[in-house]
């Protein structure tokens, strides 16, 4: 596979905006365990092979374990995870499958139970921004970093 195009080096003024909403996410106070977890399994769904093999390295370097990041696409059938990860992997899958779940109320409202409102807004902005640069990389085919 070939990429198709560096949409960075053609319209710099996007990544610069793109990187604005990562810093606003990584300066937010959002866990940055929980935030790679996100980004992970968020990669996972949408099949972001750049992304997976960029954020499953820097969560290993979070000291993120092997065995939770293997299991991460299966996290249901696992007590690996926390109630506040668990909440936010189910919201993560329901925003990233927007357009067969439309988020149901139920998801929204568990992950409103376990975070505070500002929390759950940064849990929220941080999916989006994932979305964001899974559906970048996977149109323009970014290649993973070897």
């Amino acid at each position: 596979m070939e990429a198709r195009m560096n949409l960075f080096q053609v319209a710099p003024e996007a990544y610069t905006a793109m990187r604005g909403l990562e810093n606003y996410i990584t300066q937010s106070g959002l866990d940055r365990r929980l935030y790679e977890l996100i980004k992970i399994r968020a990669s996972q769904i949408n099949g972001c092979a750049f992304c997976l093999n960029m954020h499953t390295r820097d969560a290993r370097k979070l000291g993120e374990t092997e065995q939770r990041i293997y299991a991460l696409n299966a996290w249901r059938e696992t007590n690996f995870f926390t109630t506040e990860e668990r909440a936010a992997l189910e919201l993560t899958e329901a925003v990233t499958l927007l357009a067969d779940t439309h988020v149901p109320d139920e998801v929204y409202q568990h992950a409103a139970v376990v975070f505070d409102e500002a929390m759950l807004a940064k849990i929220i902005m941080a999916i989006v921004v994932i979305n964001g640069w899974n559906r970048i990389m996977v149109t323009t085919r970014a290649l993973p970093a070897d």
